[in-house]
């Protein structure tokens, strides 16, 4: 079973080199490593080049302009060739060596059980400093039991610790018309997916992944809000999507009143 990592980078030297080193660490052979960036003007394209002289994985570099993350990452989609593939961008690494071996032997166990391959497979995501730095578990945690409906309460699941069956994936390319949270809305329409076929989605009850303080949608928090908002109203419908907001406003309040 080979694995697909999608890397977007933009001058992102700064951040590349300690996710290129988690993904050349792993134990797990047949990785394909794809870097796809959008014509960085700093080191960014030099460095890929460099691991890509040294990995034991298969790695393929694209440079050229894009129209954002999520132009990218469709990029990503289309070039993917394995049976399941994962979004790692720069700043972002896979948490230990044996994180691909324990997706792939997590896919596999299910697949003999219910001779289908999983949709999904899933994990907890730990979150770190601009350094890598571990700081604390994701504050939204993996459900035991995720469908398309576990995101009205938010992004369960981190997209770095969401693997997809290739297949499916490419069916379903991101929608450029959201610029911060297309990603929420994809992971929506790939669960949904999975519903429809009766495949599974599995947890593997490990932290699969390293997320960075900070990211895009932590910069543009607004924006990301109102999007998200309109994404739950698509696929939840807009009483549930303000029943939902109530509740978020009230725990916030509720823990901001504890911590007085």
């Amino acid at each position: 079973m080979k694995v697909s990592i999608v890397t977007i980078t933009y001058n992102a030297a700064r951040t590349l080199q300690r996710t290129l080193d988690s993904v050349a660490c792993q134990t797990y052979a047949d990785i394909e490593h794809l870097i796809i960036d959008g014509a960085s003007k700093d080191d960014t394209v030099a460095i890929a080049e460099r691991y890509q002289q040294h990995s034991t994985h298969t790695v393929v570099i694209q440079s050229e302009p894009d129209r954002g993350l999520y132009d990218a990452m469709n990029k990503g989609l289309q070039k993917a060739t394995g049976d399941y593939l994962v979004f790692l961008n720069a700043g972002d690494t896979l948490y230990a060596s044996d994180t691909i071996e324990t997706v792939v032997q997590k896919a596999l166990s299910s697949s003999r059980i219910e001779e289908k391959k999983p949709a999904v497979i899933y994990g907890d995501t730990a979150i770190t400093d601009s350094e890598g730095h571990f700081l604390h578990l994701r504050t939204h945690r993996p459900p035991e039991h995720l469908t398309w409906k576990s995101f009205e309460k938010g992004m369960l699941v981190c997209h770095q610790a969401f693997y997809v069956r290739t297949d499916i994936a490419r069916d379903f390319p991101y929608d450029l018309q959201y610029r911060h949270s297309a990603d929420v809305d994809w992971c929506i329409r790939i669960m949904r997916e999975a519903d429809r076929q009766h495949l599974l989605l599995v947890n593997t009850h490990a932290i699969l992944a390293n997320f960075e303080e900070g990211g895009d949608t932590t910069q543009h928090h607004h924006d990301s809000l109102k999007e998200r908002f309109k994404i739950m109203m698509h696929h939840y419908g807009l009483f549930q999507t303000v029943v939902m907001h109530a509740w978020f406003i009230l725990r916030l309040l509720f823990r901001a009143g504890t911590h007085t």
